[in-house]
């Protein structure tokens, strides 16, 4: 079910909440922390302006498309874990009808190191695909990523996703980079070439 705040009762022990600029502190602490990052450095942020345009943009996204990336808290302390969820891409511009040819919801995550390997990202990528598909369930949802990435591609594997492309990664600053495109169905060429942008 999309909705901004779930409380997950279980073994794991995370909430799940729609981003806000309250958040800035603790998501620019996991964004720019190197750890985060070593699957593609020039990824890190460095600036909490940064995190603030990028929350901006997130808390926009759930506006216009009814689903965003969750942050993802600690049921107990209200820590942020991470954050994690669907987005939809291959639109022309922000909120743009989900009709168009491109469309597909992208899954994506980061966790602090610390909580990383205990199945946190799939078991948060599983309620994120459950709610992009309550908002439509017609397009695909892709995770693309680094081919050295190898736990991202591990998640995918694990949620059911199948490889559909594996070429370099365009505007990758290490020109050997490979990017990896996983979907849980076929892509049309046009959805293809969008998750390659």
């Amino acid at each position: 079910m999309p909705s901004g705040h779930r409380e997950r009762p279980d073994a794991r022990g995370y909430v799940l909440d729609r981003p806000s600029a309250e958040d800035v502190e603790e998501f620019f602490a996991i964004d720019s922390d190197p750890r985060v990052w070593t699957h593609l450095p020039s990824g890190r942020m460095t600036g909490k302006g940064e995190a603030k345009a990028i929350l901006a943009r997130l808390t926009q996204q759930w506006e216009l498309d009814g689903l965003g990336p969750w942050m993802v808290r600690d049921v107990s302390r209200g820590d942020l874990l991470g954050h994690c969820g669907c987005s939809l891409r291959g639109l022309p511009e922000p909120g743009a009808s989900r009709n168009v040819p491109g469309a597909f919801w992208n899954l994506g995550y980061r966790f602090r190191p610390e909580t990383q390997g205990r199945g946190l990202a799939t078991a948060v990528s599983r309620d994120a695909i459950d709610a992009a598909a309550a908002i439509d369930a017609e397009l695909p949802v892709v995770a693309y990523l680094l081919e050295h990435n190898t736990a991202s591609a591990q998640v995918a594997r694990k949620l059911g996703f199948e490889l559909v492309h594996r070429a370099p990664d365009a505007g990758n600053p290490d020109p050997a980079a490979i990017r990896l495109v996983f979907a849980d169905r076929e892509l049309t060429p046009a959805q293809l070439d969008a998750t390659l942008r």
